[in-house]
């Protein structure tokens, strides 16, 4: 019961918090919504479609929460800046959370969403064919999970991952930003390990069923496409999602990694049009387009 309430509190506070940061500050722009075949029924997306995306990739956004909170209406805010700033169509995805659907279901729903977005991009709206998986912490996770789970024929159609202080390693692995950004942010090392444990029902990482839910030290990142890679100082992922980004170096992948020394986690996404948030929105930008031109 305690952690049925924990839940909904969590929720409803992140919804509430969230509201708060984005209003009066974003154009409501029309969207459409899409239902999508899924593993465990059908998958809820907001199709934020642009007309400046014909020669552009399609973003397939995962939200963040630490699979546990956040939705469509959290990040969509977010969503229509991501496409206003970029050009891009943008597809968010709602996958399944947790503890009613513990790992590997949003593992799963964004790989079946991926699949099906990928198979159909020439109708979602104006795009060049290919795609751009992308997400903020937990759903920086899904998508980097997502695109090295991608087969061959849709990886030729990768054309970027653009991860957003994302979740890289399990809290047994600590890095020392667990306990320097233990606490003083809205993201604290406590709340993190009990994302986790709630995602993983209380397993260690590398439980039966959890495969695939660790990126860190994990051989296949050399099949990663090219990459945008976001942290922020005020945060007790820091150091993980710089050790990800050596790994993405020694692996030979094509990154372009930008930290932001006076963020915390959560400033992209959860905080408004702040100025780390509008240098964001122009790296993102720049760098979408030299996926398109091939400057790099």
């Amino acid at each position: 019961m305690l952690q049925t309430f924990r839940v909904w509190a969590t929720r409803a506070y992140y919804r509430r918090a969230n509201a708060r940061a984005w209003r009066g500050q974003f154009t409501d722009a029309p969207f459409s919504t899409l239902q999508l075949p899924g593993p465990g029924g059908q998958l809820q997306t907001r199709v934020y479609s642009s007309k400046q995306g014909r020669d552009k990739p399609l973003i397939i956004y995962f939200h963040g929460g630490g699979w546990v909170i956040g939705d469509l209406a959290t990040h969509h805010p977010f969503c229509q800046q991501l496409r206003a700033h970029t050009g891009c169509t943008v597809v968010a995805v709602d996958y399944r959370l947790a503890p009613e659907h513990p790992c590997p279901a949003a593992l799963d729903d964004c790989l079946a969403a991926t699949r099906w977005l990928a198979g159909h991009v020439e109708s979602i709206g104006p795009t060049n064919g290919n795609f751009v998986l992308a997400g903020d912490s937990a759903g920086g996770h899904l998508a980097a999970c997502t695109a090295l789970a991608v087969d061959a024929a849709l990886r030729s159609r990768l054309a970027g991952a653009l991860l957003i202080y994302p979740v890289v390693d399990h809290y047994s692995h600590p890095y020392p930003s667990y306990t320097e950004r233990a606490r003083g942010q809205t993201l604290t090392s406590a709340v993190m390990r009990w994302f986790w444990d709630t995602w993983l029902e209380g397993r260690g990482a590398d439980a039966a069923g959890a495969a695939g839910a660790v990126i860190a030290g994990r051989p296949e990142l050399s099949s990663l496409p090219p990459c945008l890679l976001v942290t922020a100082e005020r945060d007790p992922l820091r150091d993980e999602g710089r050790a990800l980004g050596t790994a993405l170096q020694h692996a030979g992948v094509d990154l372009t990694q930008h930290h932001y020394a006076s963020a915390e986690h959560g400033f992209a996404c959860s905080q408004g049009p702040n100025p780390d948030f509008q240098h964001f929105m122009t790296l993102t930008r720049q760098w979408l387009d030299s996926l398109t031109t091939g400057a790099r």
